[in-house]
């Protein structure tokens, strides 16, 4: 990883924070991406390196985000789209997209898109959080992926999940003959601040005692699938396009492996994007 640019977004807490400092040790030079400036700055004075605030419940910020990178990084060997949450009642961003969808997958997809000429030429390693919630969770219906016919937090955060691996797998077949390589994967269950913000069940199994009792793992645990991707040979030591957990492909919803729900999840971010 010596001098490679890795770009983390999430990366002020959790598995995108114990990803920067495993990456940055192994001679990265990590970009750290966070909403909390205090939790971000904080992580970037530790690693000695260059951080950006970005929320990513707000599109233009994202632009921003991206202008910024751009002008600052003629080569990013891997972006990890690691950002994401689970929230409570259905609500809706300055964007007039539900909140889930977008900080989830929307926001990362409109990244991806205007970092992609750069990832192309740079034959980038593309990463993208998911979850085993896209087979627990996860009622997608493809024509109201805003979620204004039916809602609940978890399912909200399961079809999210599954968009990340519809979006993985899409990139993949778009761009992959260019050098890009994209992976997704689950990190497991981890002990971090996940679902603090939400009224689903999981924040009971996450944020109260009954975390002790469910064994939840250490976020160093939870990233290493991300920094095995990050840092090994794709095509050799893993294969792009696919869903991974604990360094090995992992079953998916069914939906996941649909090619026409995947095209037209991407034309849909394309047009709530304009990207």
């Amino acid at each position: 990883m010596q001098g490679k640019i890795v770009i983390i977004t999430g990366a002020s807490d959790g598995i995108g924070k114990a990803a920067a400092r495993e990456l940055k040790s192994q001679g990265a030079e990590v970009v750290i991406i966070g909403r909390s400036p205090e939790k971000t700055i904080a992580l970037a004075q530790e690693l000695d390196a260059m951080y950006y605030i970005a929320d990513f419940s707000d599109l233009n910020k994202v632009r921003e985000l991206a202008e910024k990178l751009l002008a600052t990084y003629p080569r990013i060997d891997v972006l990890a789209n690691n950002a994401g949450g689970i929230f409570g009642k259905r609500e809706l961003t300055t964007d007039g997209f539900e909140k889930t969808m977008q900080v989830n997958h929307l926001s990362h997809f409109l990244l991806t898109s205007l970092l992609l000429n750069t990832l192309i030429a740079s034959k980038a390693t593309i990463i993208n959080t998911s979850s085993i919630a896209n087979g627990l969770f996860a009622k997608l219906d493809i024509h109201d992926i805003n979620m204004e016919r039916r809602y609940s937090s978890n399912m909200a955060y399961g079809n999210a999940k599954l968009e990340n691996i519809l979006f993985t797998k899409e990139l993949q077949r778009r761009y992959g003959a260019q050098g890009i390589s994209v992976a997704a994967f689950h990190p497991g269950n981890v002990a971090t601040s996940f679902a603090s913000d939400s009224n689903s069940i999981l924040r009971f199994m996450y944020q109260t005692p009954l975390k002790r009792m469910i064994g939840l793992t250490s976020p160093e645990v939870g990233a290493e699938t991300l920094v095995w991707l990050a840092s090994t040979t794709p095509n050799i030591d893993w294969q792009p396009g696919q869903y991974y957990y604990k360094k090995k492909i992992e079953k998916t919803n069914a939906m996941a492996d649909d090619e026409n729900v995947a095209k037209s999840l991407w034309r849909q971010s394309e047009a709530m994007t304009k990207s």
